[in-house]
C-alpha cells in the first residue's frame, strides 16, 4: 500500500506492552510482506491469535485447468453458469468456479446471495472486482462496504468473510494471484506516494475505518494454500480457541481497501493509445487494466479502435461489465463474457469496425483486462462457459 493508516487503539511505541482495561495484555501481530523486509501491519489482539485447537482438509472449488489446445481466442459466456437461481444457496468464496489459470494467478466468477464462511487466501492477495450488487467485507482490519464498480483488494493472510446486501445477488469477477497485487510502480514515487501523473490516487482508495470486534469460540477459519494436489492448491479447515475478529487496534501500510472503477482519470490522447495507459494494478506475471467510459483519439484521420495486434509474449483476457464495447460488435460478446486472446494469435477489431469507428468521438465502455505472461489454461468454469463459434468470427462474421 502506499500510505501509512491507523484504526483503532495502539500503543505508543511497537512492541511495547499494551495492557488491557482487566489488567491483562493486548497481543500484538506482525502481518507482513517478504519477510519483514516489505510493506505490514501491527495488529492488537485480545486473544492469541495462533490458538488453534483442531485442523482437517478442506477441499476448494474445483482448481483443475487444461491447456489452450488447440491455440485458440475464446468467448466464455459467465452469466450463463449460475442458472435458474442456483445462487441463492451459495457464497461468493466457496461458490467461485475458476474460468481461467497458470502458475501467477487463477480468475474465478461467483453469483451469490448467502455469506461465506469465515476464509483466508495464504498464496496470494485476491483482486475483486464487483460486476453486480452490494457487500459487507469482514475483516481482521475492520469492515469494508462494496459496491458496483469496486475493486476490492485483500492482502494474502487477511482473514475475512464476504457478506451479500441487498435484494439481488452479488457478482464477483475475481483475481487470485500467487503473490502481491499493487499499484504500477510508475505511478509511484520512490517512498510510495501517487504521482501527479498517475489515473487515480491516495483519495481513491478506501480502507477500513473502525475496528470489528466479535465474540465467539471454536471459530471455523477456511485457508487456501499451496499443496501438492492437482491444480497446486489445497485448502485447510481450523478452528480457532477465540474468533479471530478480536482486533481492538492496528496501524501500517499493509490492509484491505475498496477502489471504485467511476474513480479512473482515463488518459486519452491524439491517436489510438496501447493498454498500459489503462492499467490499474500490477502482480507477479500478470497486469490489471480497465477500459472507461472515455473521450477517444481526436486526430482528424485516427481509428479509434485498437489495432491489430499479436500478443507474443501475454495472453488478454478481457471481461465485459458494462455499455458496449465498440471493437468486439458482431462477435456475439455482450455483457458478463470474458474473451481470451492468447499469445500467437493476432487479434483486434471485428469485421467492418475498423472502417466505421472513423469520427466516433466517445466510447461508452466498461471492461477489466488482464494480461499475464505465461499461457492461460482453462477452468471448470471457463470450459463450461464457452462459445464454440467465437474463434471463426474474424474470418465470417455474426450479428451481435
Amino acid at each position: 500500500m502506499p500510505y501509512y493508516r491507523r484504526v483503532g487503539q495502539v500503543p505508543p511505541k511497537r512492541h511495547t506492552r499494551f495492557e488491557r482495561p482487566d489488567g491483562g495484555l493486548y497481543y500484538e501481530e506482525l502481518m507482513g510482506e517478504e519477510g519483514f523486509s516489505s510493506d505490514s501491519s501491527l495488529l492488537y489482539h485480545a486473544a492469541i491469535p495462533s490458538a488453534i485447537v483442531a485442523a482437517e482438509l478442506w477441499e476448494p472449488p474445483d482448481q483443475t485447468l487444461v491447456p489452450n489446445h488447440p491455440l485458440l481466442p475464446r468467448h466464455l459466456r459467465l452469466h450463463g453458469l449460475f442458472p435458474d437461481k442456483t445462487w441463492a444457496e451459495l457464497d461468493p468464496v466457496t461458490g467461485r468456479r475458476t474460468v481461467l489459470g497458470n502458475a501467477d494467478v487463477r480468475i474465478c466468477y461467483a453469483v451469490a446471495a448467502a455469506a461465506s464462511p469465515l476464509y483466508r487466501n495464504a498464496i496470494g492477495d485476491e483482486c475483486v472486482y464487483v460486476e453486480a450488487g452490494t457487500a459487507v467485507v469482514e475483516t481482521v482490519f475492520g469492515p469494508l462496504t462494496a459496491r458496483e464498480g469496486d475493486y476490492v483488494v485483500i492482502p494474502r493472510g487477511t482473514t475475512h468473510r464476504w457478506v451479500p446486501t441487498g435484494e439481488m445477488p452479488l457478482r464477483t469477477y475475481v483475481i487470485e494471484a500467487f503473490g502481491h497485487i499493487t499499484p504500477p510502480r510508475r505511478y509511484l514515487s520512490a517512498t510510495g506516494q501517487f504521482l501527479e501523473h498517475a489515473p487515480y490516487c491516495e483519495r481513491d482508495l478506501h480502507g477500513p475505518a473502525e475496528p470489528l470486534t466479535v465474540e465467539g469460540e471454536n471459530v471455523e477459519v477456511l485457508v487456501k494454500h499451496r499443496g501438492d494436489v492437482p491444480g497446486g492448491v489445497a485448502g485447510t479447515r481450523y478452528t480457532y480457541a477465540r474468533h479471530p475478529f478480536d482486533v481492538v487496534g492496528w496501524d501500517g501500510c499493509l490492509y484491505p481497501y475498496t477502489f471504485n472503477v467511476s474513480d479512473f482519470e482515463p488518459i486519452t490522447g491524439r491517436v489510438h493509445q496501447p493498454p498500459p495507459v489503462h492499467q490499474v494494478f500490477a502482480g507477479p506475471g500478470f497486469v490489471v487494466c480497465n477500459f472507461v467510459p472515455r473521450k477517444v483519439d481526436y486526430h482528424p484521420r485516427a481509428i479509434p479502435v485498437p489495432y491489430y495486434h499479436s500478443n507474443v509474449d501475454s495472453d488478454e483476457v478481457m471481461f465485459y461489465c458494462g455499455g458496449d464495447y465498440e471493437a468486439r460488435k458482431g462477435s456475439g460478446i455482450g455483457q458478463g463474457s470474458v474473451s481470451l486472446h492468447p499469445g500467437g494469435h493476432s487479434h483486434g477489431p471485428q469485421p467492418g469496425v475498423y472502417e466505421r469507428s472513423t469520427g466516433v468521438e466517445f466510447f461508452d465502455e466498461l471492461a477489466v483486462m488482464v494480461d499475464t505472461f505465461a499461457p492461460l489454461k482453462l477452468g471448470e468454469g471457463g470450459r463450461a462457459a464457452e462459445d464454440p463459434d467465437y474463434a471463426w468470427t474474424w474470418a465470417r462474421g455474426r450479428s451481435s
